[in-house]
């Protein structure tokens, strides 16, 4: 039993480094492809579409619930890194490289929503603690490919994507192996198409799944636009002299730790408290964005974001911790893949919204307009303070 949770752990960041492989390689793709510079924008849309329709045929047929969550888990680790490979091939052309991409997000939504599946059918008690985890190794793999790339800029590109494909192998092999089926698992006995909407009539599972919508909205647009706002401020400030990339990559993967934090402050707290007040410093980050954002000194900036970083994320453990709880057990899997599916589809329209109003707002204001998303969340966990612990 000691091995589950460090296995689970280990795999998720290993299946996980899929996600952002194209993204670390993207200038390369757009040279070898002779695309526009603003082409590769659509890589991480695509990863996302891809997410966003995996985790709905995922949902709609019920597969974690029907199937082995760790034989789903590895197939979907399998094929995901094959997907991730396809940018190798020669005469790929941007439609199929926008294809791999596509297909790698799609078999994310058998590894990400999946894994949750896997740990809530262990830990009943301490789910915040062991999502705490789970979620910081997602974090952590989202970042690694970043650094991956600045550690073999002397090879050539392919090397990142071949060795987060090789990770992922070996994450799902891991599972398989090593993770049988929890000794809280229900399966389901066959496909009902709206299994996923018996959470939704539950108000404890509603007010849970509307707190992580509203944290999801500002949690990738903040990801997607901390390299814009630091290169934003180099250009306003050259003496200052930032490190994009790296600063990049310290301020999002710095989150895995608040992921742990969290996870064990919750034990205490509880993780509606947690996931509470995360929230609201976040979405204080956002109002006071507009202020911080428009200052000169770079220590600030950087000082700012790295604590934006780590409350940005440090909820999301807790809401899934509350959504797995709340969650009807027969269709657990189901109702915890449609609440992501609609959280990362609510992503898109924060991302593209923001990307919208890049060329149309003072950069200090950028970001502003992501306090939406912790005010309906902030809203959400208010309403129902009395059923959501």
């Amino acid at each position: 039993m000691s091995r589950i949770l460090p296995t689970i752990v280990g795999a998720q960041f290993c299946c996980t480094s899929l996600w952002f492989a194209g993204n670390a390689v993207a200038p390369e793709l757009a040279a070898r492809f002779q695309l526009p510079a603003g082409f590769v924008a659509s890589l991480t849309s695509a990863v996302q579409l891809g997410f966003i329709s995996g985790t709905l045929l995922f949902a709609l047929l019920a597969l974690p619930d029907r199937f082995s969550p760790s034989r789903v888990f590895f197939v979907s680790a399998l094929a995901a890194a094959a997907a991730n490979l396809g940018v190798h091939l020669s005469d790929l052309g941007a439609e199929g490289l926008l294809a791999c991409r596509f297909l790698t997000g799609f078999f994310l939504a058998g590894i990400y929503p999946v894994g949750m599946k896997i740990a809530s059918d262990y830990y009943q008690e301490g789910l915040g603690r062991s999502l705490g985890w789970l979620v910081g190794a997602l974090v952590l793999g989202t970042a690694f490919p970043h650094l991956l790339r600045s550690l073999t800029a002397a090879l050539p590109w392919y090397y990142v994507t071949g060795a987060t494909s090789v990770l992922a192998v070996l994450g799902g092999v891991a599972m398989l192996l090593l993770v049988p089926d929890g000794p809280h698992r229900r399966p389901g006995q066959r496909p009902r198409l709206t299994a996923f909407l018996a959470g939704f009539r539950q108000p404890e599972f509603r007010a849970a799944a509307l707190g992580y919508f509203g944290h999801m909205w500002e949690l990738y647009a903040f990801w997607a636009f901390v390299p814009v706002v630091l290169a934003a401020f180099q250009a306003r400030h050259p003496a200052a002299a930032l490190t994009v990339p790296l600063l990049s990559f310290g301020i999002i993967g710095g989150g895995s730790m608040a992921c742990v934090g969290a996870g064990l402050l919750a034990r205490r707290l509880g993780p509606a408290q947690v996931a509470t007040t995360a929230l609201a410093l976040s979405g204080g980050c956002c109002l006071a964005s507009g202020v911080v954002l428009g200052l000169g000194s770079a220590v600030g900036l950087v000082a700012f974001l790295a604590f934006w970083g780590l409350v940005v994320v440090a909820d999301s453990p807790m809401f899934s911790t509350l959504v797995a709880r709340h969650a009807p057990a027969e269709s657990r899997g189901a109702a915890l893949t449609i609440v992501n599916c609609l959280g990362f589809a609510l992503t898109i329209g924060s991302v593209q919204l923001t990307g919208w109003l890049a060329p149309r707002l003072p950069p200090q204001l950028l970001l502003l307009p992501l306090a939406l998303g912790p005010a309906l969340g902030l809203w959400a966990l208010w309403r129902g303070r009395q059923v959501v612990q």
